[in-house]
């Protein structure tokens, strides 16, 4: 037998018979390491041709496109039906971001989490991990309102720290103060110096993205307030991350509650190297393209439905 069909009879029976190299080997009486050859050779002379089907994997065409079109790091998306319930997909998508947060984090690190149902249910599915001086921290203060303590930032920093075998360090304030004299005082305690400090040393911040445009959840309502809801609707703001409002485009929108916010600052935030956006739900869509095009995020994890809705939205705009 010459040795263009031998490379063919090989290929099949490697390819079409799913036989394994050992049994052609025998088979054939050839040694093993000369099948491992000419199974190579046979892709190298165009006898195999391997081809990638990627229409198979809508999952990893969407991540390359928002890849692309936004500069991440890294997209990360779940395939999952939107018949699916709410909570279901949350650990979904929860779970793939926690497998990106294992092949990313190291020793000595300082992560800092936000607040929301998004991230409680990070928190909660997160697996157990030996990590060594791992730091959590809040990025922003408690709610003053009726939010479920599932979703306080301290419950979340403290679930995820027991997760990671690292400690956190938790806030004893609200987000949102009276006025800017309690603020400043509240502040000036060195517990709270101490965070502040933190803040700009983070080295992985994962937060939910929120809307006020959401049918049928009380999240942001509970947390911000009817009366601050309707002001920043008005102002055309279409979404949150850690508290900070902005518009279709990305841009900080002020509000009333920028000057007694105690939270992290925009610029602390885009100074962190790694920011992991976690949010799912077309309702979401505007405010997570909004915090793409702020590059707030620069890693994202989503549904399927939520990515299509992002690119259909950002291409609408555009043209």
């Amino acid at each position: 037998m010459n040795e263009d069909k031998l490379l063919i009879k090989i290929a099949e029976m490697y390819y079409q018979e799913d036989k394994n190299q050992s049994q052609i080997a025998k088979e054939l009486n050839i040694h093993r390491s000369t099948i491992s050859r000419l199974l190579k050779k046979s892709r190298e002379e165009g006898i195999v041709q391997v081809t990638i089907n990627y229409d198979k994997d809508e999952a990893y065409e969407l991540e390359k496109k928002l890849q692309e079109k936004f500069g991440l790091e890294r997209a990360s998306v779940v395939q999952v039906s939107s018949e699916v319930a709410e909570e279901q997909r949350l650990s979904m998508v929860a779970v793939t971001a926690d497998e990106y947060l294992t092949s990313i984090l190291e020793d000595q690190q300082m992560i800092g989490f936000s607040w929301g149902g998004t991230l409680s249910a990070f928190a909660t599915n997160m697996s157990p991990k030996n990590y060594k001086d791992i730091l959590c921290i809040p990025l922003i203060g408690g709610p003053a309102g009726r939010l479920i303590s599932d979703y306080h930032v301290n419950t979340i920093t403290y679930e995820a720290a027991k997760k990671l075998n690292g400690r956190a360090l938790l806030i004893d304030a609200p987000a949102f103060p009276e006025s800017k004299e309690v603020k400043e005082a509240l502040m000036n305690n060195p517990f709270n110096q101490e965070l502040i400090e933190h803040w700009k040393k983070v080295d992985i911040a994962i937060f939910g993205i929120g809307s006020p445009h959401l049918s049928g959840r009380r999240a942001w309502t509970d947390f911000y307030g009817d009366d601050m809801l309707n002001q920043l609707t008005q102002q055309e703001v279409v979404g949150d991350v850690i508290s900070k409002f902005y518009n279709s485009q990305g841009e900080h929108v002020l509000s009333d509650l920028d000057e007694r916010i105690i939270g992290a600052s925009l610029e602390d935030l885009l100074q962190i190297k790694i920011r992991i956006g976690i949010a799912e739900s077309k309702d979401k869509a505007l405010a997570i393209l909004g915090a793409l095009r702020g590059r707030y995020v620069n890693v994202l994890v989503t549904t399927a439905e939520t990515a299509r809705e992002i690119l259909m939205l950002d291409e609408k705009q555009t043209i």
